[in-house]
């Protein structure tokens, strides 16, 4: 399995358009796992990282192209994330591709995406004016963004920064729209929101802001931030469930949305006003 330094990102492209499989490009999860001390068969979560695709297009029998939004939810343990530039090209692949169906584009999708990643990725295609009567999703609970910090280190997570009352119990919704983290390849900023909810030993909503603020000069993938803050929180608060689900803002007509829990439920792809 090649490295990401192999992989398409921060190197100039060409952007090919008739449909090209190859383009999609696996980034091993295990080396990511082993730097937070986990391993395929130790994972403390379940969960799926959910892309979703605003230029998804091919062409009919007749030549007419059409236009859609494409869903896709990758298992949070499988082997590989699909690295995104990779990923974007491999879409764009499909601009002037002849595809009988609906049916037929969707198998080639999870024919291909499954094998990248190593284990079946759900898709969905769906109507522009489907998602448009959705609208904007606003995520639950108590917004954090408002409280008063002083914050000074910005280079790494500050899992000491987490403060938590061990003798009140509490179930909470918190959230942020102040995430920000870099790519580890180009070092482009990656914006995002972030829901944590959980039921355990109350965790200081301050804290948990200047937490989520250390990350601002991070490098690393999204799904690794995730991941990341899932752990912190969990070996804080050891509480009785976590989850912690991101909804970053997309570049090159992707978003990437990881989703970490140790509960049974899957959420909603529903996109927020920043996406």
């Amino acid at each position: 399995m090649q490295s990401v330094e192999h992989s398409p990102l921060g190197k100039s492209s060409e952007y090919i358009a008739t449909y090209s499989p190859e383009l999609l490009f696996p980034i091993p999860r295990a080396t990511k796992w082993a730097e937070l001390g986990l391993s395929a068969e130790t994972l403390p979560y379940r969960g799926m990282d959910y892309w979703n695709c605003f230029e998804l297009s091919w062409l009919l029998p007749s030549g007419k192209p059409v236009v859609a939004i494409g869903e896709f939810a990758i298992p949070a343990d499988s082997p590989n994330i699909i690295e995104s530039k990779s990923f974007k090209l491999y879409l764009n692949s499909l601009n002037q591709s002849v595809f009988a169906s609906e049916a037929e584009l969707l198998s080639v999708l999870e024919k291909d995406l499954s094998a990248t990643a190593g284990k079946p990725v759900g898709v969905r295609v769906r109507r522009l004016d489907e998602v448009a009567r959705e609208g904007l999703a606003v995520l639950p609970g108590t917004c954090i963004d408002d409280l008063d910090v002083s914050i000074s280190n910005y280079s790494a997570p500050q899992p000491d920064l987490l403060v938590c009352d061990a003798a009140r119990v509490v179930e909470q919704s918190l959230h942020s729209h102040l995430l920000k983290s870099n790519c580890p390849v180009t070092g482009q900023p990656d914006w995002g929101s972030v829901l944590v909810e959980y039921r355990g030993p109350a965790l200081e909503p301050a804290s948990l802001l200047a937490y989520l603020v250390s990350f601002r000069q991070h490098a690393d993938f999204h799904e690794q931030c995730v991941e990341r803050i899932f752990l912190d929180l969990q070996k804080h608060l050891q509480p009785e469930y976590l989850t912690v689900y991101a909804r970053y803002v997309r570049r090159g007509g992707l978003d990437i949305n990881p989703y970490r829990t140790t509960l049974a439920e899957v959420p909603r792809n529903r996109r927020l006003v920043r996406q």
